[in-house]
C-alpha cells in the first residue's frame, strides 16, 4: 500500500457538498447516489494516487477494469464525512467489474459491516507501506519486523479488503516475475541496473506502473536512491 498525498481540494461540487454533510446512513446514501460530480472527483483522485488502485496498487485501467470511490471510513457509519476529500480514494473495481471478479472481489467492494478504524490501516496514513511484505509467489503479508499490535493491524487490513484475492494473487506473482526477467536480462548485458529502475518506479504522464510497493520492496536500496533523487513522487 502505497501512501497518498491528496489535494486539498476535490474540486467545487464536492466542497459545496461538504458545506452541509449528511447526518445519517441514509441521508449519505441518498445524497451521494443522487451526486452528479463523481467523475470528475475520480478523475483527481487518480491524478493523486497516479493511476493506482489505493488499496491493492493495481493499475485497474490496464488490466480492463474500471474503479469507483471509495470512502475509506465507510459512510454508513461516518455520514459526515461523505463528501470529505480527505476522506476519499480511488479504488479499483466499478461496479460492473463485480460480476466478472466474482469470488475475487478486493479492495472497497471487500469491505464488510466489521470495520474498526483502530485497526484499520488506511492509504492516507503516511507509514502505511511499513506494515506490509510482498512475497514471490504474489501474497502480501505483515512485515517480519513488525510488533504484535501492528501485525494484527496489518493482518485486520489485508483480510478487510481481501488483498490475497486470486486475482490479485496471480497478478503480483506474475509481476514478480516480470521483475526477475528483466534484472536477470540486466545483468547478462551489463545495462545500468538504475536504468530499469528508474523505469519501473518513476511516473510517465504522471502515471505508475502497477504494485509500486513490490517493485520498491524488490530493488531495495537501489529503489530507494532512485526515489530520493527524483522529485516527482515528493
Amino acid at each position: 500500500m502505497r501512501p497518498i498525498s491528496t489535494k486539498i481540494s476535490g474540486g467545487y461540487y464536492l466542497d459545496q457538498a461538504h458545506q452541509m454533510p449528511p447526518t445519517t446512513a441514509t441521508a449519505a446514501t441518498s445524497r451521494w447516489k443522487a451526486f452528479g460530480h463523481k467523475e470528475a472527483v475520480l478523475d483527481s483522485l487518480l491524478d493523486d494516487q497516479y493511476g493506482l488502485c489505493c488499496y491493492s496498487e493495481l493499475r485497474a485501467d490496464e488490466a480492463g477494469l474500471g474503479y469507483h470511490i471509495e470512502h475509506l471510513r465507510p459512510k454508513s457509519h461516518y455520514p459526515a464525512q461523505t463528501f470529505d476529500y480527505a476522506n476519499l480514494a480511488a479504488s479499483a473495481l466499478s461496479s460492473k467489474d463485480l460480476a466478472f471478479i466474482k469470488a475475487d472481489v478486493f479492495g472497497g467492494h471487500a469491505k464488510r459491516s466489521q470495520f474498526d478504524p483502530a485497526l484499520f490501516v488506511s492509504c492516507h496514513d503516511s507509514d502505511c507501506a511499513r506494515y506490509f511484505a510482498y512475497l514471490s509467489d504474489g501474497r502480501v503479508v505483515p512485515r517480519a519486523d513488525l510488533d504484535l499490535a501492528d501485525k494484527a493491524r496489518a493482518d485486520y487490513t489485508i483480510a478487510l479488503l481481501n488483498l490475497n484475492s486470486g486475482y490479485l494473487t496471480n497478478r503480483r506473482r506474475r509481476w514478480y516475475d516480470e521483475l526477475e526477467q528483466w534484472y536477470s536480462e540486466h545483468i547478462d548485458k551489463a545495462w545500468r541496473i538504475e536504468d530499469l529502475v528508474a523505469t519501473a518506479l518513476l511516473p510517465t504522464n504522471k502515471r505508475l506502473s502497477p504494485f509500486f510497493s513490490l517493485t520498491q520492496q524488490f530493488f531495495g536500496l537501489v529503489a530507494e536512491q532512485i526515489l530520493q533523487q527524483d522529485t516527482r513522487l515528493k
